[in-house]
């Protein structure tokens, strides 16, 4: 019996050390392998326009502006950052933001405009991120959020690890 707690032990070990290994496959992250629908980008770009916005088109759909973009390294998909945000409506409207404390999350466990976003700059960055609903929460509301909306989110990148 005292055998068997050793191995279950040492087998237990090893999978929560190879799960952390670099060689994870969750970390080949493809950015531009979803897209969002072409309804959805023209939706975007439409209210992009329409506001007069300049912003940089994403392979995925997304648009984005690179208010700085920060020094050092680039987080990868698998990073853990440390961010303050502010997340809005393409009203204006503010949905959620950090106030006191920053946001600390891996990447991976955000939505995907996140995820396709925030690896275009480093330390220190600033970004806009204009986001179409399939990169974000689709069609179902998210803690307040409203379903299918376009979301409007200013990033600075604090800290990655």
């Amino acid at each position: 019996m005292k055998m068997r707690k050793i191995i279950i032990a040492t087998l237990a070990i090893f999978a929560v050390i190879s799960s952390c290994s670099k060689k994870d496959n969750t970390c080949d992250y493809d950015p531009c392998a979803l897209k969002a629908p072409a309804a959805e980008i023209t939706q975007l770009e439409t209210y992009l326009s329409g506001a007069g916005i300049t912003a940089t088109k994403h392979c995925s759909g997304m648009y984005y502006q690179i208010i700085t973009p920060g020094a050092d390294k680039a987080p990868g998909v698998c990073s853990y950052v440390s961010v303050n945000y502010k997340g809005m409506y393409t009203d204006g409207t503010v949905f959620d933001q950090t106030t006191t404390t920053p946001y600390i999350s891996t990447l991976i466990a955000l939505i995907e405009g996140w995820k396709k976003g925030i690896p275009l700059i480093k330390k220190g960055g600033k970004i806009k991120l204009f986001i179409p609903p399939t990169l974000a929460y689709g069609p179902t509301p998210s803690n307040g959020i409203r379903a299918n909306a376009i979301l409007v989110f200013d990033v600075e990148l604090l800290d990655l690890q």
